[in-house]
């Protein structure tokens, strides 16, 4: 069985949590391992506040597209897909997007007994300084780690750009289900 839901939610510090809570909510009723469950809460609450924080600028002044032209980029979309063994999260906005040299990465390492074309490559960890990869903050900042923090957590992430304008952020979790699971692949 599968499933999947999509969620159009306001550029507000308010909505992360919401959506969070969503995603928990749909992992605990069908059954997902709770570290699981944790584990992509955390990666969706990163990449929300990262829509919250940059999707919808326009520019370096910091000042949004919708307040300029009036356009609705207040927004940004959510949408989870549970299918077989496996949970896809995508979250898309309307701001910017990535630079060019960021639109795509490697993929996770495979999990353990797991093969999949697409999750074959191995990517350096998180804290090496590949040449794919933004510098790293300082340790003491207190922000930006969160697209870092998502491709530990996930399994296979892409980092994106839709086409005209907006980034997407989009990863995989292989999923591991409690005793007696209502979506439970047989």
């Amino acid at each position: 069985m599968s499933m999947w839901w999509s969620l159009h939610l306001r550029r507000e510090a308010a909505s992360v949590p919401l959506a969070r809570r969503f995603l928990l909510g749909t992992m605990e009723t069908a059954g997902v391992d709770p570290d699981i469950s944790y584990d992509l809460s955390v990666a969706l609450s990163e990449a929300c506040a990262n829509a919250v924080e940059h999707g919808g600028r326009d520019d370096a002044d910091g000042v949004a597209g919708h307040e300029r032209s009036g356009h609705a980029c207040g927004q940004y979309r959510v949408t989870a897909y549970l299918d077989g063994e496996k949970c896809r999260i995508e979250v898309a906005d309307s701001g910017p997007g990535f630079p060019a040299r960021r639109a795509l990465r490697p993929a996770a390492q495979p999990a353990a007994g797991h093969s999949d074309q697409q999750s074959s490559a191995v990517r350096p960890p998180c804290d090496a300084p590949p040449a794919w990869t933004a510098e790293h903050p300082p340790e003491t900042a207190e922000s930006g780690r969160g697209l870092c923090l998502i491709e530990e957590l996930a399994d296979h992430v892409h980092f994106g750009n839709r086409p005209g304008r907006g980034a997407v952020v989009s990863f995989d979790k292989i999923l591991k289900w409690r005793e007696g699971a209502l979506l439970m692949v047989s």
